[in-house]
This record gives C-alpha cells, structure tokens and sequence, in this order.
C-alpha cells in the first residue's frame, strides 16, 4: 500500500488500542502491577474507566483482521511468512532483552534467563513457558491466525476462498467448543476468531463494496465477540460490567465498519503515520519500563506526576525502539529472508541425461598358429 492509500484512521485505530491497555496496566489494573499497591486502588474515578482498557485487545485484533488480509493480498504464503516476521520479530527480541535487563540490574520482572531463551522463539504460548512480559499472550493469538492465513495464501486469497475460509473457521470453532475437542479449540481459538473474522468481512467490504452476505458475516462475529466478551466479563475480568463490555464491543464493530464504507477518510493527519508505526513497540516495552521508573519515582513523586513521567518514558522509549532497533532490524531481516525465498522461486534445472556408457570394441579373434 502506498502513503496516499494509506488508511490513517487504522493508525489511529491501533494506537487507541494501545493506549488503552497503557492506561488499564497503568492506572485500572486490579493486580499486582508496577506500583506497590494496586494501580485500581490509587487511582479511583479513573479506574472505573481505564479498567476497561483490557478491551483494547479485542480492538487490536479486529483491526488486525482488517489489515492482515490486505496485506496478505496477492501474496503467496512464502511472501506473507516474511511480512509477519519482519513486522514482528526486532521490536520483540528488543522487548525480551529488555525485559532480561530491567531484571539483571533491578531485579523486576520475569525476565530471568530460563524464560528469556524460550520467548525469544515467540513460542513460549505452545511450550507451556511463562511470558517475559504478561502482553506477550496476544501475539500467540495473533501467530494462531497467521498461521491460518498462510494455509490461505497458500490455496489462494479470493474474494470466494476469503468466503469459504471465515465461514469454515467461525462454524469450526463453534463446533470444537461444543465438541470440548482441545486440538481444534487450541487451532481456531473460537474465543477470539469473531473479532480476526470480523475484521476480515470489513476488508471484503472495503475492497469490493458491501453486499449483504458480507454484512452477514459482520453481524454473526459481532453477536459471537459479545458472547465472549460477556464470558470474560464474568469470569477473567471479574467485577467488569456486562453493559460496558458489551457497548465497548459493538463500538469497536460500528468504527470499523465506518473506517470500511469509507465514512473516516478525511482522518488524513500524516502523524498519525508514526503513531501507529509506535504502537508495537509502545505495547510491547511500556509494563516493562514502569517496573524501574515507579520503583523509583513513587512515592517521592505524587502518583500523578509519576504516572505522566511513566506514559512518557514509555512513548520515548517505543520511539526509540521504533527508529534504531524496528526500521534497520526490519530492512536487515527482510533482505536476508527474501534472499532465502530465491531457491524456492527458480525454476527447476532440467534433468541431466546420463553420458551414454560407451560400446566397448570387439576383441580381435587371434588367427590360427601355423605349423
């Protein structure tokens, strides 16, 4: 896609998304966090907002559903595996390796070297493995639907397989949660494929024009999102109002059907360019450099001070990560892994005919002695 063709409002999209779980782990969170009491307890009439945070997740992968099928458009899966890879891998190895350093010098945090090793692969999800960082749980979600997506690629990305494929993953993961069969709850991930579904049927949307099958598609991952939306309210975000959640999912379908039909585009700020090229570093390192900065800022500083000094270390710090360790580590990782694609793509060298055995000559007959 090009600047001109950029969807900014998506930008936008993804760094409310971000900042959201900012202020959740910042100032809403119920648990052990970065202060030494609970960030709901020192913050009161903010919490009963930012508590909410949590739900930029969801807003994350709707909008992941949205832009990794534009992305994956007219790529083959070897193509698609490198733009996964390259969007994701310098700024993660960068947060791993800061979360071993915040505990190497400070002694906070889960980045002790039995976990920092095995998180480096970005398969600790699959091996049982506790995350460095707790927000690594989304990104094994996310490599869920990559995964799916390639097998896509791999058949072909049309308008009718892109139909046959959400249909199949959203009744399939119905089926393996009814069944109770864990291979297939674990390959569809039924409580989150709504949202990545979802956001794919606006992409068909966007690209070809809405149609009512489409929309369909829209209205069945928004009732099933708020089904597990509700789920989770009661049960993993205790004390979450069933009410809010279920108007915070239904925003999140409504903004992105007006960013689909087309209703945001005059959302042209160029900036917001670089606010969402902060959002993954920004999620990935701001619970990590709280831990020291809270550890010594507060309370010497008051809560609000330090939350402000917090938010923007955290901003700095993903800005950092974004121009001296995303933008060359991106443009090093994609020439060597294109590079590694060229063997696949070559055609296939013509067999050798073997060298023909050559006819050994005739022994001559020796004459007969004469007497």
């Amino acid at each position: 896609m090009t600047r001109a063709d950029r969807l900014r409002e998506l930008d936008l999209l993804r760094f409310l998304a971000a900042l959201a779980v900012v202020l959740y782990h910042f100032t809403g969170f119920g648990g052990a966090g970065p202060w030494p009491d609970p960030a709901r307890e020192l913050f009161g009439g903010l919490a009963a907002v930012t508590r909410y945070g949590y739900l930029g997740v969801d807003l994350f992968f709707a909008v992941s559903g949205f832009v990794i099928l534009m992305s994956a458009w007219g790529r083959g899966p070897g193509e698609f595996g490198v733009s996964r890879l390259v969007r994701l891998m310098p700024a993660y190895w960068a947060s791993v390796l800061l979360g071993a350093v915040v505990y190497g010098a400070f002694h906070l945090g889960n980045g002790v070297p039995g976990l920092v090793v095995p998180n480096l692969t970005m398969l600790q999800g699959g091996l049982g493995v506790p995350n460095v960082d707790a927000v690594y749980w989304t990104l094994w979600v996310e490599l869920h639907f990559y995964v799916l997506v390639a097998v896509l690629a791999g058949i072909g990305i049309t308008y009718r397989s892109c139909l046959v494929f959400m249909a199949a993953w959203l009744l399939g993961g119905v089926f393996a949660d009814e069944a109770g069969g864990k291979l297939l709850q674990v390959m569809l991930v039924p409580t989150w494929s709504p949202y990545f579904v979802g956001g794919m049927a606006l992409f068909l949307i966007h690209r070809h024009g809405p149609t009512l099958l489409l929309w369909g598609y829209v209205a069945a991952s928004w009732l099933l999102a708020l089904h597990w939306g509700a789920w989770r309210a009661g049960t993993v975000f205790k004390g979450s109002d069933e009410r809010v959640v279920a108007a915070a999912v239904t925003g999140i379908f409504l903004v992105l059907a007006l960013v689909a039909t087309g209703r945001l585009r005059r959302v042209r700020w160029p900036g917001l360019t670089l606010l969402g090229a902060l959002t993954y570093p920004l999620y990935l390192t701001h619970s990590q450099i709280a831990l020291p900065l809270l550890d010594r800022a507060y309370p010497d500083l008051n809560r609000w001070a330090a939350l402000a000094l917090t938010t923007a270390a955290s901003l700095l710090l993903a800005y950092g990560v974004h121009r001296l360790i995303e933008r060359p580590g991106q443009a090093w990782l994609r020439a060597g892994l294109r590079a590694s694609l060229k063997p696949l793509r070559a055609p296939e060298p013509p067999p050798v005919e073997p060298a023909p055995t050559p006819t050994p000559a005739p022994t001559p007959t020796p004459a007969p002695a004469r007497d």
